[in-house]
C-alpha cells in the first residue's frame, strides 16, 4: 500500500516534469518575444545589484587599505629620522581613506535601492556597473596613492621643497577615484 502510493506520487512528478519539458522550445533559433513593458522581473537582477554593492565596498576598501599601508610604511620609516614631519606626512593616509568612503556611499545607495518586487534586470546591471566603476577605480587610485605617498614622504624628509609636488601628484591620483564615483552615481540612479 505504501509502495503503491510512492509509485503513484513518482508517476505524478514524472508527468509534471515531462509537461514542463514539453513547454520548453526545442528550436535553438527560437527567441521569446516580449514588448519592453512586459519584460519579466528576474530574481537575478537583485543578485547583480548586491554584487555591485559588495564590489563597490570591497574594491574601494582594498585600494584604501593598500594606500594606507604603503604610505604608513613610508611615514614610519621617515619618522625615525624626522619625527617633526610625521603629522604633515599623514596627508596620503587621509586621501587613501577617502577612497573607502566613496565605495561606502555607492554601496549604500545601491543596497537601499534594491526591492524584492519590480526590480528590473536593467537596474540590476546598472547597479553592477556602478559598483564595479567606483570599486575598481578606487583600487587603482589607492595603489597610486600608496606608491606616491611612500616615496613622497621619504623624499620630503630629505628635501622639503618636494612637498607641493607630492601633494599635486596625490590629488591627481585621488581624481581617478573621483571619476569612478561620478560614473557610479550616474549609473546608480538609473
Amino acid at each position: 500500500s505504501t509502495q503503491s502510493r510512492s509509485s503513484a506520487a513518482s508517476d505524478v512528478y514524472k508527468r509534471q516534469l515531462l509537461n514542463l519539458l514539453m513547454q520548453v522550445p526545442t528550436d535553438p533559433t527560437h527567441t521569446p518575444t516580449f514588448s519592453p513593458g512586459q519584460l519579466p522581473t528576474v530574481s537575478s537582477a537583485a543578485f547583480f545589484a548586491f554584487i555591485g554593492s559588495a564590489s563597490a565596498l570591497i574594491f574601494a576598501c582594498m585600494g584604501a587599505a593598500y594606500g594606507t599601508a604603503k604610505s604608513g610604511v613610508g611615514i614610519a620609516s621617515m619618522g625615525v629620522l624626522r619625527p617633526d614631519l610625521v603629522v604633515r606626512s599623514i596627508i596620503p593616509v587621509v586621501m587613501a581613506g577617502v577612497i573607502g568612503i566613496y565605495g561606502l556611499i555607492i554601496a549604500v545607495i545601491i543596497a537601499v535601492s534594491v526591492s524584492p518586487t519590480g526590480y528590473t534586470p536593467f537596474k540590476g546591471f546598472a547597479a553592477l556597473g556602478a559598483g564595479l566603476s567606483v570599486g575598481l577605480s578606487g583600487l587603482a587610485a589607492g595603489m597610486a596613492i600608496g606608491v606616491v605617498g611612500d616615496a613622497g614622504v621619504r623624499a620630503n624628509a630629505q628635501q622639503p621643497k618636494l612637498f607641493v609636488g607630492m601633494i599635486l601628484i596625490l590629488i591627481f591620483a585621488e581624481a581617478l577615484a573621483l571619476y569612478g564615483l561620478i560614473v557610479a552615481l550616474i549609473l546608480a540612479v538609473k
